[in-house]
């Protein structure tokens, strides 16, 4: 994927509270697509290797769920973190980290990835398949902005960031702000 494509069109698996369940756990099963997210608006999604993982927990979700009143007088309606890492795991973090303007998305498969171009083998670390670390900047549907981790490889020794973090991703957005106006 590069600037000016369309995000794949996937429809993600998500569990969603529902008071009329009952019982213990009132969630519910709701398919989510790739329009319900990103149609009409101007997003920052970040991807990331998984759920509950050192970088990942301390740094790149609190940047920007800290940051969201600084994006959103970018002209962001809505932070996105995903990760290959299926809904109850993905809420459950978002419980955790106590987001209130994060919003997660599950890429359970992997398919959006995939269709990114970020799916990579992390067997090296126990995980299988999952995201390689970047953030774009989807404006309606498409990639306006695009911020990737350097070294993208399967298996890779480390675990880069920089190009995806909130700062980066913010002052983009200044810059751009400035420079077009």
């Amino acid at each position: 994927m590069q600037v000016g494509d369309r995000v794949p069109s996937v429809t993600f698996k998500t569990r969603v509270r529902d008071e009329s369940v009952g019982g213990p756990n009132p969630f519910r099963w709701q398919d989510m697509t790739t329009d319900d997210y990103f149609a009409g608006k101007r997003v920052v999604l970040f991807s990331l290797p998984g759920a509950f993982t050192p970088t990942c927990s301390s740094y790149q979700l609190p940047g920007f769920e800290k940051g969201f009143a600084d994006f959103a007088a970018q002209g962001i309606d809505d932070i996105y973190c995903m990760s290959v890492n299926d809904s109850f795991v993905m809420n459950k973090w978002a419980i955790d980290q106590g987001l209130e303007n994060v919003k997660v998305i599950p890429d359970g498969s992997g398919e959006f990835t995939k269709g990114m171009g970020m799916l990579v083998a992390k067997d090296n670390l126990g995980f299988g398949a999952r995201s390689w670390r970047y953030a774009a900047i989807v404006n309606d549907g498409r990639i306006e902005a695009l911020f990737v981790e350097p070294g993208m490889c399967d298996n890779h020794g480390e675990d880069p960031y920089g190009e995806s973090s909130p700062e980066t991703v913010l002052a983009w957005l200044k810059e751009n702000a400035t420079a077009t106006a």
